[in-house]
């Protein structure tokens, strides 16, 4: 993977020296650095709710000096960080699907990756399984093609966008409250200027959507009790 200015990646937060955060590249074995100016915009009342050891984030390469990544995290849009997610989710999924019929599956990537992306191959094999073919045998192949039909038919996904901000002291730990409340049957995650997204799996599309309903109903009345500003956006 050739890693290039402006690109945005996944890394996992390798150690936190003094006023530099050092960061492993998903995909690669680099390593880039992070100065605290390009976590957050303005003052970091606590590094932790940012970056922690181990954690995974979504940064940005501002510059490649020497070879080094330069990183930021407070440069990255919400929408970017949840398209670079999404594809590391499916490599993720990608990865437990071929480990289930390959030997060496690092190896198998490497020649997968002569012609694509890997989130983009699983893109491609969930609606072209016979690709599959070209790097399997026929019978590993028809086995990975019935596990995505599965997947495909198990899986329907609702989402809602919303806003919550909070201008008092406290304001950031009744954020936190309120966002505790939700399902563990939802996700919720973090775009970037007080937005956040809400989302729910179920087998069809109405029940995954009452999920979301009903989360989303919960959140809001739990902001109006704490004078928190909410909305669907």
């Amino acid at each position: 993977m050739i890693l290039k200015e402006d690109e945005v990646v996944m890394c996992t937060v390798k150690s936190i020296e003094g006023a530099t955060i050092f960061l492993n590249i998903e995909g690669t074995e680099q390593t880039g650095s992070m100065p605290l100016s390009e976590v957050a915009a303005g003052r970091i009342r606590n590094l932790r709710e940012y970056v922690t050891v181990n954690k995974k984030v979504v940064c940005k390469i501002l510059k490649i000096i020497n070879g080094h990544p330069q990183l930021s995290l407070r440069r990255v849009t919400g929408k970017e960080r949840e398209e670079i997610k999404e594809r590391y989710k499916k490599e993720k999924v990608l990865r437990a699907l071929l480990a289930t019929v390959a030997k060496d599956v690092p190896k198998l990537f490497e020649k997968i990756r002569e012609k694509y992306e890997l989130w983009r191959f699983y893109d491609e094999i969930t609606q072209k399984p016979e690709l599959l073919e070209q790097y399997l045998s026929k019978a590993d192949a028809q086995r990975i093609s019935q596990t995505l039909a599965e997947k495909k038919e198990k899986e329907k996904i609702a989402k809602k966008t919303f806003l919550l901000q909070s201008f008092s002291e406290n304001g950031l730990d009744e954020i936190k409250e309120i966002l505790s409340h939700a399902k563990k049957e939802v996700q919720i995650h973090y775009l970037g200027s007080s937005l956040f997204s809400l989302s729910a799996t179920a087998k069809d599309f109405k029940e995954a959507n009452s999920l979301v309903e009903e989360a989303s109903a919960c959140l809001e009345k739990l902001a109006k009790d704490k004078k928190v500003a909410f909305e669907i956006k």
